[in-house]
């Protein structure tokens, strides 16, 4: 199975190219799913589709063509499917602030739920071998981080915090409960999170085999857009995703010949000239500017063509380069990390327990140590052509 993801700056067109590629996928007879993974969804809209049909609907797939499926998660069902038992405490202990109960079940919606419960139906589908390529229409870039890290962060408060949290709060909760204006969560809730942690078993595995997922950033020829895409690739090569394709979208044809016009047409080739260099080897697409709004079935036919020449396969691997490795040169350990792009005064490095973990500017990315390296202490940081290496030696006595 393989799995594209497409996000990108609000307003680049990613839902239209996550669509249209779903729908030449379908043509070529793959079994496809397009799945919304923004809160904002336009899914529908893309295909030209009554939203009653997603609103009317259970969380399941709709069949829009032959072998495509488009699927809205709808996280007001999927609080009653997976999130019942959270969702109700968080919402008891809301009420008794004293908001209505309307205003508790809005708040109660939690940052997160929505990328978690998306993340689960494609674990589900890819245990069921349901399809042969799901493309998702992610949130903009800052959303979709934390949509692929949210894997990662819950492996480590159920590793870390949650069995201790539970134990302490099973201990105390007959005698708190009788002091506490808000009662503490019952064991049910934590019950409720160990279902959600087990539906999510293998995902962040699938997420970083570059010959299962890509992510596929969509940007447009400006210079503030440019800045957003080059965050985004870092941000996914820190995460342990691999971007094997850039698809800058919405350029003007070069027969304007209106002075006007000209200006913006100078401006979009310099800047796609500054795409070429800043992100090889990794391909760019260039999609034009089209005449009328790409909407409906016919439109995204007409884009697929323009994103995909005849006989290109859309779900073709273009790279697999990892974005971090663990080595050993010459008896000495080190962690190589991708980080196109990054400043050097950006980047923060330590150690915490078994980890290494790396900062850039305000984002934190744990790496787990493999055993031969989990009791080494970083020493030495120096990023070199877009690589930084992270020298691993036994701390000091």
């Amino acid at each position: 199975m393989r799995i594209l993801l497409f996000t990108g700056k609000g307003g680049t067109g990613k839902t239209s190219l996550a669509a249209a590629t779903a729908l030449r996928l379908a043509q070529m007879g793959r079994r496809t799913l397009v799945m919304s993974v923004d809160p904002a969804h336009s899914l529908a809209d893309s295909f030209d589709l009554c939203p009653d049909l997603f609103h009317n609907r259970t969380y399941d797939p709709l069949t829009v063509a032959p072998n495509l499926d488009v699927q809205e998660v709808n996280i007001q069902k999927e609080i009653r499917r997976h999130w019942k038992e959270i969702s109700s405490y968080v919402v008891s202990v809301l009420r008794t602030t004293g908001i209505s109960d309307v205003e508790a079940e809005e708040l109660a919606i939690l940052p997160g739920m929505e990328e978690l419960s998306a993340m689960m139906y494609v674990n589900q589908y890819r245990r069921e071998q349901r399809y042969d390529v799901i493309v998702l229409d992610c949130a903009p870039t800052a959303e979709s981080m934390r949509f692929v890290s949210m894997p990662t962060t819950l492996d480590w408060y159920m590793k870390h915090i949650f069995p201790y949290q539970r134990s302490l709060l099973k201990a105390v909760r007959p005698i708190a409960n009788r002091v506490s204006p808000v009662e503490l969560p019952s064991d049910s809730y934590f019950a409720n999170v160990q279902a959600l942690f087990e539906k999510l078993a293998g995902v962040e595995e699938l997420l970083e085999d570059p010959r299962i997922t890509s992510v596929r950033l969509a940007t447009n020829p400006e210079r503030m857009v440019l800045r957003e895409t080059q965050r985004a690739f870092v941000y996914f090569s820190l995460h342990g995703l691999t971007v094997d394709m850039v698809i800058v979208n919405r350029l003007l044809p070069r027969r304007l010949a209106d002075a006007w016009f000209s200006r913006w047409l100078k401006s979009q080739q310099e800047i796609l000239r500054e795409i070429e260099e800043y992100f090889a080897p990794v391909p760019v697409k260039r999609v034009p500017l089209f005449a009328q709004e790409v909407l409906g079935m016919r439109r995204l036919e007409e884009l697929a063509k323009a994103l995909y020449p005849e006989g290109e396969d859309p779900a073709a691997v273009h790279r697999v380069e990892e974005p971090y490795r663990f080595v050993k040169r010459d008896g000495a350990y080190a962690v190589l990390i991708q980080l196109p792009f990054a400043a050097k005064e950006e980047v923060g490095v330590f150690k915490k327990g078994d980890e290494l973990v790396v900062e850039i500017g305000t984002l934190r990315r744990h790496i787990g140590l493999p055993a031969t390296m989990a009791g080494l202490t970083p020493v030495r940081a120096k990023l070199e052509n877009k690589q930084l290496t992270v020298e691993m030696k036994e701390a000091s006595p």
